[in-house]
């Protein structure tokens, strides 16, 4: 069995192990110390070393099920019943994946939970307040994927609370419906997993207090699917007054589409689907439903909707006019984004998929810009399969983290930016999307994408300036608390220097974006105004 095939077996065998349902206790009989009193009932977790951990607790009044299929969130209601919150609740319905472990948990459209860690201690000083919302490209993934389990994250920086939440995936939460025949009442089905996310840190504004949270200083932060979703919540009308801090990993608002390409994605897997209605759409199995739309396009089918109601039609130019603008962000990429999917499928597969995704980008594109992209590749060194990816780069992460930079300077807020570039030894995968997150998350041994163990050193640090510009807003380091005793210095990005935190494994030092080369401002920058889509 290879390495990374062993691995998968171990983890989908530690989830399975971890598996219940929750109860609600009715004999009064569970420890009064774990228990913690909230708008929708008094919720009782489960102790781990000092750290106690909360697992699925609901965050809205009733699951998103039946009629409630493609509705907005449903708020809470007050309850006085005493419930268990041992274990993680069910995941989005999605389609498997090796590189998720969500699919390898029981799934179910019941699935709108959270998951709160906690340091076992009193204190009268509230805690700043970390929530992670979860990758997946908007269609896998959950709270369940090992490497981001809270435990060993808390052990470490006890002085914060986290908190993992879910949201609704693939068709199930950005699936646009209102254009169809019977489509009326669904008014808000393209952006329902964006609506969850607000949900659930409504639920955590409202009730964090009681864990010891700090309610008015909370940080949003996300990886890929989760990075965009950062990106994107700012953008929300009303939302600032749930968090105060944003860190985008891997996603930016580029992560979106616009109406009329949602509209065509709705009717293309109407098509396939055999279906014509919102009715229609009712009586299928919603398994089929997920897989048909993962099938349908080569990207994927389902991901937010700029559609000028919820989220503004231009994302960017929201930056560039101040949107977010008050509140505080950090922001970074991996220097090998797209070499992640090369490393899952090799060369023979990776190639007529990003060749695909290079020509849908071209077609959007005028015989100017036609030309500048010919002109990337004549300059690309390397395989093709190695230029490909570089390509895929600049127009997925490199560039539109760098605008989202720039227009949110232009506006007068503020910004650090971050490039990471620790490498695995996994083959082909280098720099990878997800590299930093098994570390991130004090999971070293979750080596599926990073195929070894990071510098400890290395790690600790990273993981306490995250912690660091969540308490603060900023992210550097002093001396005394830098875990190897040296100050780390972050300046923030400006439109002259252009600066950036580069983490190599051995050496974090800001430099200059122009001696990393992040973005190709000539020939991929422009190519920001299409959206990834």
């Amino acid at each position: 069995m290879s390495t990374t095939n062993s691995a998968l077996q171990e983890a989908t065998e530690r989830m399975r192990a971890l598996y219940g349902e929750n109860q609600k206790i009715t004999d009064g009989n569970y420890d009064k110390s774990l228990a913690v009193k909230c708008i929708n009932g008094t919720f009782v977790g489960k102790k781990t070393q000092n750290i106690i951990a909360y697992k699925g607790i609901p965050f809205v009044g009733r699951q998103p099920v039946g009629e409630l299929r493609w509705k907005a969130p449903v708020d809470v209601v007050p309850d006085d019943g005493v419930y268990e919150a041992y274990y993680f609740g069910k995941v989005p319905c999605q389609v498997g994946s090796t590189g998720q472990m969500g699919s390898l948990y029981p799934q179910g459209e019941d699935c709108l939970n959270l998951n709160i860690w906690k340091a076992n201690e009193e204190g009268a000083q509230k805690k700043p307040v970390m929530v992670w919302i979860h990758g997946g490209a908007y269609e896998i993934g959950g709270t369940t994927e090992p490497r981001e389990e809270g435990t060993n994250f808390v052990n470490e920086n006890p002085d914060i609370i986290l908190v993992s939440i879910e949201y609704r995936l693939n068709a199930l939460g950005f699936l646009r419906l209102s254009h169809l025949p019977d489509g009326a009442d669904y008014p808000d089905s393209q952006n329902l997993g964006l609506m969850d996310q607000i949900a659930a840190l409504k639920w955590i504004h409202e009730n964090i207090a009681g864990f010891g949270g700090d309610p008015d200083n909370v940080t949003i932060f996300g990886q890929s699917a989760g990075g965009g979703s950062v990106s994107l919540l700012p953008l929300v009308e009303g939302s600032h007054k749930y968090f105060k801090r944003v860190i985008a990993q891997s996603g930016s608002p580029a992560f979106c589409r616009s109406t009329e390409q949602s509209i065509a994605c709705t009717n293309a897997l109407m098509e396939a689907l055999g279906c014509k209605t919102v009715a229609d759409l009712m009586k299928t199995d919603i398994n089929k439903i997920c897989q048909t739309a993962s099938a349908v396009l080569m990207m994927p089918i389902t991901t937010p909707e700029r559609d000028g109601k919820f989220l503004p039609k231009e994302a960017f130019d929201a930056y560039a006019c101040g949107a977010a603008k008050d509140l505080d962000i950090m922001q970074g990429c991996t220097k090998d984004e797209t070499a992640y999917f090369l490393a899952l499928g090799g060369p023979d597969v990776f190639i007529p998929w990003a060749e695909n995704c290079k020509a849908e980008k071209i077609a959007q594109c005028t015989d100017e810009e036609k030309a500048l992209i010919a002109r990337f590749f004549e300059n690309g060194q390397g395989e093709d399969y190695e230029i490909l990816s570089r390509f895929l780069d600049q127009y997925w992460f490199n560039a539109p983290l760098i605008r989202t930079a720039e227009n949110q300077v232009k506006a007068g807020g503020k910004t650090y930016v971050y490039y990471f570039r620790v490498e695995s030894s996994v083959p082909l995968m280098k720099s990878g999307h997800a590299i930093e997150l098994s570390e991130l998350f004090n999971h070293a041994e979750e080596t599926l994408v990073t195929g070894r163990e990071f510098d400890k050193t290395f790690s600790k640090t990273m993981r306490k300036m995250w912690v660091q510009f969540a308490k603060t807003g900023n992210p550097a380091l002093s001396a005394d608390i830098s875990p190897d005793g040296k100050a780390k210095e972050w300046p923030l990005y400006d439109l002259k220097d252009k600066y950036v935190m580069v983490f190599d494994e051995f050496d974090i030092r800001a430099e200059k974006e122009s001696a990393m080369n992040i973005v190709d401002w000539d020939n991929t920058y422009f190519m920001t105004k299409y959206y990834v889509r």
